[in-house]
């Protein structure tokens, strides 16, 4: 990738802002033994009679589920679905955002329906009106609400959350290698995104090179009348959604079990190993970010139980 030092500080900013706001949307929901926690709005709180189940076996259900999704992703891809998966996305997207901002208005009353009346026009806007900026603020209202139902999840549906988070994180870096190394499905599903469906899980910042600021200065020069001479090529720099969201679930479950220092230190160790990826990386490549991300979790977790 190699973009420019502005880019990768903006991707890389988004990317850690988004991973305190997780804390914090997290830190609402979260079980805890002084008092009883604010309730995930819409029917997302697990079922209180559910009995804990082993980490290995909640991987597994995970697994099974993971693996549908992708293929119900495959298939309505194949068929070009386009509709049906805006619908899908808007549900997704209002449903997070909703639970992000319910989380900020503790002492409104009717807070989820409250949340639900601004969530819903902000979902409009990112899913079927194409703007830069609205997609980008929407990212980061959007991942805290998903990490937030996956922490109460797992805090709720196994004895062992920590275990559990630390095998899928494992689990979906490799599948992210396989994914862009050897199947090209992310390039795939990416470039599916951006072009065909018009929406995009992740941040999405377009750049320009030197050379296309040159053609851009030499159109604005000359005006030319074709509009075809007057195309030109912008680059993308994109970070996938699940890149975004998994390192606040590991974080969240750190933070409820071990501390806000220890939760603090795994997102920075992310951050870093993100920043890591994009100076390494080259223009114009795919690039799985999860291995990256997994393996800066698993150092600062390693250093914080030193430490803390």
């Amino acid at each position: 990738m190699k973009h420019t030092w502005a880019i990768t500080f903006l991707l890389l900013a988004m990317f850690f802002v988004t991973q305190l706001f997780g804390l914090f949307v997290i830190s609402k929901y979260a079980p805890q033994d002084q008092g009883p926690s604010q309730e995930l709005p819409y029917g997302m709180e697990p079922p209180k009679e559910i009995e804990p189940r082993s980490a290995f076996d909640l991987v597994l259900s995970f697994a099974i589920a993971f693996a549908l999704v992708v293929m119900l992703m495959l298939i309505l891809t194949k068929y070009r679905a386009e509709t049906f998966l805006r619908i899908w996305f808007f549900v997704v997207v209002t449903l997070a955002i909703g639970i992000t901002l319910n989380s900020m208005l503790t002492h409104v009353p009717n807070s989820s329906l409250f949340a639900l009346i601004i969530a819903l026009p902000l979902a409009f806007f990112k899913i079927f009106k194409r703007n830069l900026l609205v997609h980008n603020i929407t990212e980061l209202f959007v991942y805290p609400g998903i990490a937030a139902i996956f922490v109460v999840m797992l805090m709720s549906w196994t004895s062992s959350p920590l275990t559990a988070i630390i095998i899928i994180l494992i689990l979906i870096s490799v599948y992210d290698m396989y994914a862009v190394w050897h199947a090209g499905f992310m390039q795939k599903m990416a470039t599916y995104q951006i072009q065909t469906l018009k929406v995009f899980t992740g941040f999405f910042v377009p750049y320009v090179g030197k050379k296309e600021k040159k053609t851009l200065n030499e159109i604005a020069k000359t005006k030319p009348k074709n509009k075809a001479l007057r195309k030109v090529k912008v680059g993308v720099a994109i970070l996938g959604g699940g890149d975004v969201v998994f390192p606040i679930i590991l974080a969240g479950i750190v933070f409820i079990l071990a501390g806000i220092l220890s939760a603090l230190l795994v997102s920075l160790g992310a951050t870093i190993a993100l920043a890591t990826l994009f100076y390494l990386s080259e223009k114009g490549k795919f690039y799985p970010a999860m291995p990256f991300i997994t393996t800066g979790c698993f150092i600062a977790l390693g250093i914080s139980r030193l430490f803390t």
